[in-house]
């Protein structure tokens, strides 16, 4: 039982379709106490109907979900009286002031007025939203809406948070500050568990778990999952990267080609050099800019499972 506890969230075999559509396929995993889990794949993977059954708004086909060693599908009480969920979508009221809409979120879970105004300065503390307190909730920014709504959250303070794509659509400055919130809700024991479409924010959690059309293609530590990544790794520049994407996919002599901005990704053997790519793009006659060996990311990782 202490380790199932250590465990707040465990997936077994977790199945899920709509229609004929496989949403989730047989997806087991489990979030340790206190650590930030990622799930990231890109849109359609399955994390918005993963979240879902965790937080007991849908029902699976067939697995299950425990939540702190109780099955959800027949503790829903137990499940949204203890954990804190932020859907995807914003869901505050917008004609409320900040202040309003912590003060409705104490109300709702019945916390005392003293205890109330305590907890509201913390998380103004953390939040920044003290100097907008008074503003309305729809007058707000992408990102200060985003931290509204964590704040919301955290107003019963649960253990145990859940954050369906939460930083979508919000300025590279307020991803920053509120992936420094969650490191310091997880650094004071808080178990965070968080599903991205951003490949980048894989360095930000403990443990990641990729998945892609309902599979989870592997889990591990980012450092650990980076360091699977096999054969060796390019970047060619180009002005016309889909050209020579179009010209060098299908060539034996790589493993694999994917187009990165403005060039490509190549993956090849370790006998793949530097000069090999530059002979084979001359006689293709195909521009290039600069060729050099790079450290694999997580996007060259997940574009390499997912082929597989």
């Amino acid at each position: 039982m202490t380790a199932i506890m250590n465990q707040p969230i465990r997936v077994e075999n977790l199945y899920k379709t709509y229609g004929d559509v496989n949403a989730v396929k047989k997806v087991s995993f489990s979030v340790n106490e206190g650590e930030i889990f990622g799930l990231i794949g890109p849109d359609g993977a399955g994390k918005t109907t993963i979240i879902r059954i965790l937080v007991s708004l849908l029902r699976a086909d067939s697995g299950r979900i425990s939540f702190k060693g109780r099955d959800v599908a027949g503790n829903t009480a137990f499940v949204r009286a203890n954990i804190g969920y932020m859907p995807q979508r914003f869901s505050l009221y917008p004609d409320l002031t900040v202040d309003e809409n912590l003060n409705f979120f104490g109300d709702l879970f019945r916390i005392p007025k003293a205890i109330q105004i305590q907890r509201k300065e913390r998380l103004f503390e953390f939040s920044k939203l003290a100097p907008f307190k008074k503003r309305r909730t729809g007058q707000l920014s992408g990102g200060m809406k985003q931290k509204l709504a964590l704040s919301c959250m955290l107003m019963h303070e649960p253990q145990v948070i859940i954050l369906d794509e939460p930083t979508f659509g919000v300025d590279p400055i307020s991803r920053e500050e509120f992936w420094c919130i969650l490191k310091s809700l997880a650094q004071n024991g808080t178990t965070v568990f968080v599903t991205t479409a951003y490949m980048d924010e894989a360095r930000l959690c403990d443990r990641v778990g990729l998945i892609f059309e309902g599979d989870v293609l592997a889990i591990d530590t980012p450092d650990k999952l980076l360091k699977s990544f096999t054969g060796s790794l390019y970047r060619v520049g180009s002005a016309s990267p889909h050209t020579a994407y179009e010209k060098l996919q299908n060539n034996p002599m790589f493993v694999s080609v994917d187009l990165f901005g403005d060039g490509i990704h190549i993956t090849g053997d370790q006998a793949l050099t530097v000069n090999k790519i530059k002979n084979e793009m001359e006689r293709l006659a195909l521009s290039y800019s600069a060729v050099s060996k790079i450290h694999p990311e997580m996007e060259d990782l997940f574009l390499s499972l997912m082929k597989k």
